[in-house]
């Protein structure tokens, strides 16, 4: 097996581009600005004049920057929109949405237009269940890259993940079982679904430290469970991801014990750990589940996943999803900005642009935790992380004080299951729109409230 690699020269000119955009972003290159020269640049990133006479074409193309003749490349005055009636004295560590400055409009823009042009009047039919054909044959190579080899006929397209998971939870299993099982804390609105509609469910606890690999064997070989959920990477909420021995137990446990793993991997292109191999690579398809989301890292609204089935559940879930319900134009758009390697260009970037949040999280930590007020996993990619606190905080009085200061936050209490009473104490923190320049503010003032909070 093989890993899929776009080559050092793109993985050059991505991370170039990428750094570029950031600086503009934050201000570093404000508008009005002149670049570096062509040849300055090149000296900087140490690489070609090529790479950077690329960079900036794509740049301005992007209506990033402009260039004069004779002079030079000069940042572009941004007119105001709608975004800049956004609270600036928000210090928003709750939300889940991207960030709305990194959403790329312009390319999918183009995408939509081009994907008109290309498929006319067949993008307003209904189309088929399993999803445009045409995308899913895309997404072979596609997903051939995070390790997950499958043909097209076992990938399916849906709207986002919540259906695909909803489908999975109501559905008979092969294996005869009906209970699932989840990491405890795990998805909240997962775990709201499965207690209305009944579905019988379990907790498993996960931490920090990761999950207790006998605990799931005794769970895996006690005969009631017909999957197991789980986010092997930038889990949602604590943030952490499985060790390699970790993932390599699940899917043989998995296969030993004839229980699937439904690898909700919705983040899989958010981070920069590219050497990751989901629990699916480890098992071939058999056992393993592998659902992935394009809503976290293009728009939130843009409603499109993939599902990719082990054959065992294909006839299943086609009569459960008997009804094509996710936009042709979404799909037929989203197949144009892969192939093209749009998709390619802003996972770089998004990746890159959370990657720097979060290392700037880690460093105000480090500044302000002196006292060991909180316990934090060292995360490097992805949106989210949680501070862990010691259980004599008042999380209720402590998040409303916080909130008093301008400061968002959730508390961890949501992601457990009603019945699940070994619960961490811990705030669930995202990234994903919170400016460098209030990270380190946020957490300063989450740190005095805990301060204040212990001394009651």
């Amino acid at each position: 097996m093989t890993r899929a690699d776009g080559g050092g020269s793109m993985k050059k000119y991505f991370a170039i581009l990428s750094d570029m955009e950031n600086k503009i972003r934050e201000g570093l290159y404000v508008p009005g600005q002149k670049l570096p020269s062509v040849r300055s640049s090149a000296e900087l990133y140490g690489c070609s004049v090529g790479t950077i006479t690329r960079a900036y074409a794509e740049l301005e193309k992007r209506h990033a920057i402009y260039s004069v003749p004779q002079s030079g490349f000069y940042v572009v005055e941004k007119p105001g929109d709608w975004r800049d009636n956004r609270d600036s004295r928000l210090i928003n560590f709750a939300t889940v949405l991207p960030d709305l400055d990194a959403f790329p409009y312009l390319d999918f823009q183009h995408c939509l237009n081009k994907a008109i042009d290309i498929y006319k009047y067949d993008l307003f039919t209904y189309g088929e269940p399993r999803g445009l054909e045409s995308l899913r044959h895309t997404l072979v190579p596609h997903l051939a890259g995070d390790q997950v080899f499958a043909q097209a006929e076992r990938i399916i397209i849906t709207p986002g993940a919540q259906q695909a998971l909803e489908t999975l939870a109501k559905m008979p299993f092969p294996n005869g079982r009906k209970a699932v099982l989840v990491e405890q804390p795990t998805y909240d609105i997962y775990v709201r679904f499965l207690q209305t509609e009944g579905i019988p469910v379990y907790g498993i606890a996960r931490t920090a430290a990761g999950i207790d690999l006998r605990e799931l064997e005794k769970w895996f070989r006690g005969g009631e469970i017909k999957f197991f959920y789980t986010m092997s990477r930038y889990h949602n909420p604590l943030g952490t991801t499985y060790s390699a021995e970790e993932r390599k137990a699940i899917a043989r446990l998995a296969g030993k014990y004839d229980v699937f793993v439904l690898e909700d991997d919705y983040m899989a292109d958010l981070g920069a750990e590219r050497q990751f191999d989901p629990i699916y690579a480890y098992d071939g398809g058999s056992n393993v589940i592998y659902l992935k989301s394009f809503s976290k890292i293009i728009f939130p609204g843009l409603r499109v996943g993939a599902i990719v089935l082990p054959e065992r559940l294909l006839g299943t879930f086609h009569a459960y999803k008997i009804y094509p319900d996710t936009s042709l134009l979404s799909q037929a758009a989203l197949e144009v900005y892969i192939k093209n390697g749009m998709y390619e260009r802003h996972k770089h970037k998004i990746g890159s642009l959370y990657e720097s949040r979060m290392r700037a999280l880690n460093a105000s930590v480090e500044r302000h935790n002196r006292q060991g007020l909180i316990e934090v996993p060292p995360i490097r990619s992805g949106i989210y992380t949680h501070f862990k606190l010691k259980s004599t905080v008042n999380l209720e009085r402590l998040i409303k004080r916080l909130a008093g200061r301008n400061i968002r936050v959730v508390s961890g209490k949501g992601f457990y299951l009603s019945s699940y009473l070994e619960r961490e104490k811990f705030l669930r923190i995202s990234i994903s729109q919170t400016q460098p320049e209030q990270i380190d503010e946020g957490v300063k003032g989450i740190l005095e409230e805990i301060g204040r909070e212990s001394k009651w």
